[in-house]
């Protein structure tokens, strides 16, 4: 509380200044010091507590090793790949406008934004891969103990990532003299987003396709055709499929969330540079410090989430939200008041976004936890077998589309005007309808740190009950475990969910800030930017952009079969070889398992990423041929903006049926395991494997990728803006 005290004392000595602008600035940077110092200490916290029996620190340290080998060789080859990028990006800017101080703003930003996303996805792993072994020592005495552990673990990454994002933003605007021209350094610090965009989705898509291949690998053998508990340490792949749990789920899921705040950072930066006149630099710095009150939000509500031994763990995480939630209500009005000048109309906007937020994990909710319909007819379906089990999952993949559009499009179409009605003279109604939507996207994402501290809960859970099976520790403390096992699939569905309807909003914040962009680097701030449909290679455009989401996703889901299959031949040859495996008389060899599925993730990750690299900037160059002297704008660049539109809206869409089809066969699955309909081992939970392991790459690999590519098509092309013109 003394260091909230000391944060809000620094927040009114700002407000006292009506400057450049660098009291605010400080602040922000403070407060983001702060979170990482408080994340520090929350790792020693996780750090000092028991780590068991020798047995299961055994299977800790094989997980550990095998999580820090994969992210050590992943990080090594895009950091190689980002260098090479950010060599043609300072070639291109400075070949291709003359600028050397522009090209090296731009790359500086860009290495900038791949390191720091680089820097996120490990500290999430790091302290991951540590939490397990101490959450699983105390579910063997305390259920609130293992809860505290694990949550207070996923909030190192949390806090890390959006600490990060603000530092990162907020140090390379100082840098660049953004508080001597605050309208133009924001277009130079927009690489920072690419660069963390660039290195989410190759983190995502390695770390999804490992995950997956050793999990599905892992089940149809051991689950299906053994007939052996999850988890059991007679099956070879195993640990490969813990490791995934680090690898996809933490370091690739906080890349993710890292590139999604950084990326909402300087595009709501540059619409802000729009209302220039009305607010000055308040306007431009807004977004960090609304982000930086979301911090301390998050803060809050981590420490006083507890629960009681007979008691639902998801109450306490639920109640940890609404504190969250509730701060960071506050801290957006505080904000609103110090820069926006109190305006409830931007401020109405906010808590658009915030109930957004609320609404995307209600629906979430809905569709992936066993106590609602939706997953409940799922496992009603296993009984008739694996078929019905798979028609009735996809189904429900379908239908679960429907809500979160159409809460989406009430944020946008709700902020938008907001935004008008905020009477803010001196600038278009467009530019300001446009802020009350980045303001909208900054609510929702205000709970971020919290919502990831939840995410990254779920993999350690999954990791203690492993551990806790693993080392043959008694029933009544596996179901300790399964409880917060059940609870950690839930919060991981959750922050899908958060994830896609975050990246929708933050896709139409950068489409908007790339449509300025164009404009700005012609000189035509004035003239309407219309995206005629009706023209041919706008069209075309448009169709390409929706083509290159299925092409992508088809890239990730074969990746992960065909790594499955080699899994799988495996762990059948290593049955076969040594029958003393499942007798128990002798170990499998889990490092076999663990590289071979290194090797595919890593190979297989580059052509899919590569695509979504390229893409956009061939789409722009090539139709910027067909280039019209009658065109208001430049062929070239309107075809990319149809290009991001279009994929942008079958990106959302498609990752959402996977999203949540994916997660509902999981939790069917996981309902059958607490005994209905025959519970383990029925013919109905051999269904709902099947039904679980088809899911899994779309939940876990492609889907929460195309989150990633949404926001890498929309930074890459306020990057490359200048090509198309």
């Amino acid at each position: 509380m003394l260091s909230l005290s000391c944060v809000l004392a620094l927040w009114l000595q700002a407000s006292e200044s009506a400057g450049s602008g660098q009291q605010y600035l400080v602040a922000v940077l403070g407060i983001s010091i702060l979170s990482l110092l408080i994340a520090v200490a929350l790792s020693k916290y996780v750090i000092s507590q028991d780590t068991g029996t020798a047995q299961m620190q055994k299977i800790s340290n094989a997980i550990k090793q095998g999580a820090e080998a994969f992210l050590k060789r992943q990080n090594k080859t895009i950091l190689g790949l980002a260098m090479v990028l950010a060599i043609i990006i300072y070639l291109g800017y400075w070949l291709g406008k003359g600028d050397a101080t522009l090209a090296m703003r731009m790359t500086i930003s860009f290495v900038s934004g791949s390191l720091c996303s680089t820097l996120a996805g490990f500290s999430g792993m790091w302290v991951s891969i540590r939490s397990n072994i101490r959450t699983a020592s105390a579910a063997r005495t305390s259920l609130n103990k293992a809860l505290q552990i694990s949550l207070r673990g996923g909030a190192v990454t949390g806090l890390s990532v959006v600490a990060l994002s603000l530092l990162g933003v907020g140090t390379l605007f100082w840098a660049f003299d953004g508080l001597t021209n605050p309208t133009e350094v924001p277009t130079q610090i927009v690489a920072f987003g690419f660069g963390a965009s660039f290195v989410a989705l190759f983190a995502q898509l390695g770390g999804g396709i490992y995950t997956k291949a050793a999990d599905v690998g892992a089940d149809l053998v051991g689950k299906v055709e053994a007939g052996i508990p999850e988890d059991d340490p007679r099956n070879p792949a195993v640990i490969a499929d813990l490791v995934g749990d680090n690898v996809g789920d933490c370091a690739g899921r906080g890349a993710d969330l890292f590139e999604s705040t950084a990326a909402e950072n300087v595009g709501a930066m540059i619409l802000g540079a729009a209302l220039f006149p009305v607010f000055g630099i308040k306007g431009i710095l807004f977004p960090l410090v609304a982000r930086a009150f979301g911090l301390i939000a998050s803060i809050v509500g981590v420490l006083v989430v507890k629960t009681r031994e007979d008691r639902d763990p998801m109450e306490a995480l639920n109640r940890g939200f609404y504190v969250t939630t509730l701060f960071a209500l506050i801290g957006f009005y505080v904000a609103v008041v110090l820069l926006l000048k109190g305006n409830m109309m931007l401020f109405a906007a906010g808590v658009v976004g915030i109930a957004t937020s609320f609404l995307f994990v209600y629906i979430t909710q809905y569709y992936t936890e066993y106590k609602y319909r939706p997953v409940q007819s799922i496992a009603k379906a296993c009984l008739t077998g694996p078929a019905t089990t798979i028609i009735s999952g996809f189904a429900i993949g379908l239908e679960c589309v429907a809500a979160p559009v159409i809460v989406i499009s009430a944020a946008i179409m709700s902020s938008y005007y907001l935004g008008i009605n905020a009477g803010l003279t001196g600038v278009t109604q467009q530019s300001a309808g446009l802020y009350g939507t980045a303001i909208a996207t900054m609510g929702m994402l205000s709970t971020a740190a919290y919502i990831l501290a939840m995410d990254t809960f779920g993999p350690i859970t999954d990791n203690a009950g492993g551990i806790i099976e693993m080392s043959h520790q008694p029933q009544e403390i596996r179901n300790r475990t399964d409880r917060l096992d059940s609870v950690g699939n839930t919060t991981k569905a959750l922050t899908k969910g958060y994830a896609i309807g975050s990246a929708a909003l933050a896709a139409f914040l950068l489409f908007s800030a790339y449509i300025d962009e164009v404009k700005g680097l012609l000189h035509k701030e004035s003239v309407a930017f219309n995206v005629d449909i009706g023209h041919v290679p706008v069209f075309t455009g448009a169709l390409l952009g929706a083509m290159l989401v299925f092409l992508f996703s088809s890239f990730a889901i074969k990746a992960v079969g065909r790594a499955a299959q080699t899994v799988i031949e495996e762990v059948r040859r290593q049955f076969k070889a040594n029958p003393g495996i499942m007798q128990g008389t002798s170990d499998p060899d889990y490092g076999t398992c663990v590289d071979i599925v290194t090797k595919s993730a890593l190979k297989a990750m580059v052509v899919p990423g590569l695509l979504a690299v390229v893409s956009p900037v061939a789409v722009g160059m090539l139709f910027r041929l067909f280039a019209d002297p009658n065109d208001a704008f430049p062929v070239g660049a309107v075809a990319v903006a149809a290009f991001l539109m279009v994929g942008t809206i079958t990106g959302i869409l498609l990752a959402t049926l996977m999203n949540n089809g994916g997660g509902a066969w999981d939790n069917a699955k996981k309902y059958i395991e607490t005994g209905a309909y025959g519970g383990k081992g029925s013919d109905a939970h051999k269904a709902s494997v099947v039904g679980d392991t088809v899911g899994d790459p779309f939940k876990d690999t492609a889907g929460p990728s195309l989150h990633v590519l949404i926001k890498l098509l929309s930074t890459i092309t306020l990057v490359a803006a200048p090509l198309f013109l």
